[in-house]
């Protein structure tokens, strides 16, 4: 493969893991710990939000944004759940996974993800209790008119914002406009932790409640001032006694130190991994734009892109065979344009009955792929890339 999904598991690759490697011979504590506590601080300030709570995966930290959401009381069974029909399984397995019930929302074939329109129609046909929005590749919708919908309509927004990090809207940056949202940092990512996810909230109790369902139901990684708290009102009366007291559903879904090492050493590099990946779109946009058998992407409510990947979306079938071949033929590995049509997917058929007509996720489902955007690829790669996405 001559330009493949991904070069490295890290920037700065040699860098990272002779630090990683000091790390680990220097390090008394392997098991979750002050290191991925010192990572969640720095996320969260370079993230602009209150708290943030590290995950060993960004499946993890959406399974248990939901969980600690039925925790609270804030969802509950039986409720039913939007998400963005172009989406990653975890972002909707969860919903089932819980007793929620999903609702695909369409997304828009010119900015990849569900625009305001979209929710609106969908909220004539069907109410929700939540809404999971996906911001895919690097792209969203106008987040700042969702949010306004949700909150007219008494709806709890989430982001699941793994393949946005660094995107920013004139109102804020793309994980800042709901209750909460997911990041993921698996080595394709925008930062890499080899796994890991994030989750960054500004409302107290959720946070805190994260924390409880992250570790098994215990409150070991509360604050002393939570602890009591807590304890108090279980009636716990020894600190022997809390070491196994479970006060609500929880998993075990603890990073390790080598996750928070990586985060807060990767954290340093986003600014410039943003400003790559948006330069490496925007040059090839051009050729894009200049193509009339491919569909150029609308991005003009955005202010800055960290885009996962660079996009292709053909106006027909038959294009979308002929541009694929093309990338395959110069040694470009590409994927499908995420999961598609998330309805299309054989576990959405086996566990949801009802389906919902999708046009636009269709479209972008059947005409649609992808290559890889990161900082490693070369003046050479990005001229291989152009010559397989010019009109020929």
């Amino acid at each position: 493969m001559n330009i493949p999904l991904m070069k490295k598991a890290f920037l700065y690759e040699g860098k990272t893991k002779k630090a990683l490697a000091k790390f680990i011979l220097s390090t008394d504590k392997l098991s979750m710990g002050p290191k991925c506590e010192e990572f969640e601080k720095a996320f969260a300030k370079k993230q602009g939000r209150k708290w943030a709570t590290l995950f060993n995966s960004g499946g993890s930290a959406n399974l248990a944004l939901l969980q600690a959401l039925k925790n609270l009381g804030r969802l509950i069974d039986g409720d039913s759940v939007g998400f963005s029909a172009l989406t990653w399984s975890t972002n909707v397995m969860p919903i089932i996974q819980l007793g929620m019930k999903p609702v695909a929302i369409d997304c828009n074939r010119e900015t990849l993800n569900v625009m305001s329109r979209q929710l609106l129609n969908r909220l004539t046909q069907q109410k929700i209790q939540a809404f999971f929005i996906t911001n895919a590749l690097g792209f969203t919708g106008d987040l700042q008119e969702i949010k306004s919908i949700c909150k007219k309509n008494k709806i709890i927004l989430l982001e699941d914002n793994c393949e946005s990090l660094g995107t920013e809207l004139p109102a804020g940056k793309a994980g800042n406009f709901g209750l909460a949202s997911t990041f993921s940092f698996f080595v394709a990512h925008h930062m890499s932790t080899i796994e890991g996810g994030m989750i960054c909230t500004d409302d107290e109790a959720l946070a805190e409640m994260l924390k409880i369902v992250r570790a098994n139901g215990w409150d070991r990684n509360l604050t002393p001032k939570s602890q009591k708290r807590w304890r108090k009102k279980f009636n716990i009366k020894s600190e022997f006694e809390s070491k196994y007291t479970f006060y609500d559903l929880g998993f075990n879904l603890r990073p390790t130190e080598i996750t928070g090492f990586l985060g807060l050493f990767q954290l340093q590099y986003l600014e410039e991994t943003t400003n790559k990946r948006e330069s490496n779109f925007l040059n090839l946009e051009k050729i894009i734009l200049s193509n009339d058998e491919l569909l150029p992407l609308n991005h003009e409510h955005i202010k800055r892109l960290s885009t996962f990947a660079i996009p292709v979306i053909c106006k027909t079938v038959s294009l979308k065979a002929k541009y694929i071949k093309r990338f395959t033929d110069a040694g470009i590995e590409i994927r499908p344009m995420i999961a598609g049509n998330i309805e299309r997917q054989p576990f959405y058929d086996k566990y949801v009955t009802k389906k919902l007509e999708l046009p636009e996720t269709d479209f972008i489902h059947d005409n649609g792929f992808y290559c890889g955007n990161y900082p490693e690829l070369t003046k050479k790669d990005i001229e291989t890339i152009g010559n397989c996405l010019r009109q020929k």
